[in-house]
């Protein structure tokens, strides 16, 4: 069994009546308390987004031509280059 941590950090949420009933009765369902059902849903929910922006998984075939494509040599972009070539706005 997991050991609890002190939560320091409070969280509020407005829903409506509707959503309000159906997380109550789904946090009744899992057998949890209402901040432990909330705290954990929101938690998975939160790494998948950041899964989608930090980790990318490919099946073997996904994964060759993923290979092949950065094996190719890079395109010359002279409006790229001319741009990289300007002085940055943000240096001093």
């Amino acid at each position: 069994m997991e050991t609890p941590r002190a939560r320091s950090k409070r969280l509020e949420v407005r829903t409506t009546a509707e959503e309000r009933s159906l997380i109550d009765q789904a946090a009744r369902a899992s057998g949890v308390g209402l901040t432990e059902f909330v705290v954990a849903n929101l938690t998975v929910a939160a790494r998948r987004v950041l899964a989608d922006r930090t980790r990318f998984v490919l099946d073997e075939s996904a994964l060759g031509r993923w290979d092949e494509l950065n094996a190719l040599p890079a395109r010359d972009l002279p409006g790229l280059r001319a741009l990289m070539g300007r002085p940055s706005p943000f240096a001093d």
